[in-house]
């Protein structure tokens, strides 16, 4: 809807809605054989994912604790209805959310998601870089290249380390 009222495309919007979305379909894939029963029954399990539930309920050891999952996702589905009513009813009393902090919020979130998964030197030097990436293009690109190009850098990063690693080995 943002891309569509700034002028863009419907093909821009629909492409876009599909590159932010498609970070579930990997998601899936790895929690899919911790969940019990059929695909259905899995779909249905699934339904609960999302970024922050999906990173906690991780082991460590490819496998998910569906429990932490359901759970750590309750309270975020508690405090996003919540939060979403107070900004509905109240947000005009608060003022500018930037004026607040509130801008920085989302990127410390994700931030916090991605320090685990820092744990050897390839992958902080692929986060590195996927952030200069970003912030040099800020000032020049449109809203969200900058997040679009990094990630796709990153992505090719840890292609590339993965590669070598199995080289290695």
């Amino acid at each position: 809807v943002a891309i569509l009222l700034q002028g863009g495309t419907v093909a821009a919007a629909v492409l876009a809605a599909a590159l932010v979305n498609s970070r579930f379909l990997p998601m899936g894939v790895a929690l899919g054989p911790s969940l019990p029963g059929g695909p259905i029954r899995r779909a249905i399990q699934g339904q609960t994912v999302v970024d922050a539930s999906w990173a906690i309920a991780g082991r460590g050891d490819g496998t998910f604790d569906r429990w932490v999952l359901f759970g750590s996702s309750a309270v975020q589905y508690v405090g996003w209805v919540g939060g979403t009513v107070v900004g509905a009813v109240a947000g005009n009393v608060l003022g500018d959310p930037n004026a607040i902090g509130l801008d920085a919020v989302y990127p410390a979130f994700f931030l916090a998601l991605c320090i685990e998964e820092l744990d050897d030197t390839r992958s902080r030097l692929v986060a590195v870089m996927g952030g200069l990436i970003a912030l040099v293009l800020i000032p020049i690109a449109p809203a969200g290249v900058p997040v679009l190009a990094a990630s796709l850098a990153a992505l090719v990063g840890l292609h590339s380390s993965a590669r070598q690693a199995a080289a290695v080995r």
